[in-house]
């Protein structure tokens, strides 16, 4: 089979997770990369031309069009990304057998338009959280959805590494994904603790500043960015990783990979963590981020209880493997290249202009109100970057 990947960019969870499966594949794939903006790391991207594949820049919607009508599977890496929403609402864009993968859930914004489960002829989640979704939509609608993850552990377990944080998280320290109350639940445990925080924070700002207001700010130990994520996870043997709870991740490849080291996680009980976690068996699930500093107490007064669930926690991550998901993906294209190809009008569903698409990612929300102080992605900001001149910012109120 030839398949062709339309993707915006194969940087941070997206391009972690294909470099894993291309490692994965046959050789006897022929798969094609076409980014939409050009790559700024090329890490992953790098990585999977290793593997066999061709990863390359699109010249354009023309060139994208060129591509699909010589493949047999045309597969969108799907999230709210602007140049990715551009390129589905092209009229340029030929008879296909198209397959969705999102890398958000759609349970929270940015929402995902039902419409499109209709219009494609696969619609993959990557976490089976979001197969919720599905619930009232005709059978015929539901049968195209399914969950396949992109987040995936390390190969084998490995020894602590003595002298670090008994505690870490590691990810986005940033309160558009982690918990606000992060820092308040550390300075309410009765164990004074060091937890390391391993991802960028930036010094100004909000995360930083609420660090700063502990009582006990010296349990919290910014380590900054990694790029061994399996040397800092196994410094510690809890992993700490209370997120927001309408956030828009879907695989949690760090919680994935702390648990296939053999941290214990305590996480809260958001529907993509929680299809990963099972209270008390691989781990603990609080209901409130206000029970989380008993439960890290419980894990510290208990050693052995910690290991306990480290270990559990460590088998449950062998259901995540690139080499599981290389193989759903295979038997998807497989079934969709028996089905005929049609001409799709994705447009119709998400809009022709750049406010249409935000805005068919905010479901009934004001697009003026999230995120536009700042480039995050997917918000107003984000959008207008990349499409500044688009007249149609004209018709923005707010």
């Amino acid at each position: 089979m030839n398949i062709l990947h339309v993707t915006a960019h194969l940087g941070g969870g997206v391009g972690k997770a294909h470099a894993a499966l291309s490692a994965a594949m046959p050789t006897s794939l022929r798969r094609t990369y076409l980014l939409l903006e050009e790559p700024r790391d090329r890490r992953y991207a790098d990585a999977i031309a290793e593997s066999g594949a061709e990863v390359r820049f699109a010249t354009g919607m023309e060139d994208v069009a060129a591509q699909a009508a010589g493949a047999d599977i045309v597969q969108f890496e799907f999230w709210n990304h602007p140049r990715l929403y551009e390129c589905l609402a092209s009229e340029h864009l030929p008879l296909m057998r198209s397959v969705f993968w999102s890398h958000v859930s759609g349970l929270f914004r940015p929402v995902i338009d039902p419409r499109l489960f209709a219009a494609a002829h696969r619609f993959v989640f990557t976490t089976p959280a979001s197969l919720a979704l599905g619930k009232g939509l005709p059978d015929n609608v539901k049968a195209r959805l399914s969950a396949i993850g992109s987040g995936f552990g390390f190969a084998a377990g490995a020894e602590p590494t003595p002298g670090g944080a008994p505690i870490c998280y590691l990810g986005t320290a940033d309160f558009v994904k982690m918990h606000p109350g992060f820092f308040d639940a550390i300075d309410a445990m009765r164990h004074d603790v060091q937890v390391a925080v391993w991802g960028a924070a930036d010094p100004q700002g909000e995360v930083m500043a609420r660090a700063r207001a502990m009582r006990h700010s010296d349990r919290v130990v910014f380590m900054g960015q990694t790029d061994n994520p399996r040397a800092a996870l196994t410094a510690s043997r809890i992993f700490f990783y209370p997120l927001q709870p309408d956030h828009y991740g879907t695989a949690e490849n760090a919680l994935i990979e702390a648990m296939s080291l053999g941290l214990a996680p305590v996480v809260l009980a958001n529907p993509a963590e929680q299809a990963i976690v099972s209270h008390g068996e691989d781990g603990l699930v609080a209901a409130a981020i206000e029970d989380c500093a008993t439960m890290l107490d419980a894990l510290l007064d208990d050693p052995d209880r910690c290991d306990d669930l480290g270990r559990a926690a460590a088998q449950r991550a062998r259901d995540f493997a690139p080499e599981k998901s290389a193989d759903a993906l295979i038997r998807l294209w497989s079934d969709v290249a028996e089905e005929d190809k049609r001409k799709p009008d994705f447009a119709a569903i998400i809009g022709r202009m750049p406010l249409d698409w935000l805005r068919s990612t905010h479901g009934a929300g004001s697009v003026a109100t999230l995120g536009s102080e700042r480039a995050a992605k997917g918000t107003l900001t984000h959008f207008r970057a990349a499409f500044p001149d688009h007249p149609c910012w004209n018709d923005l109120v707010g």
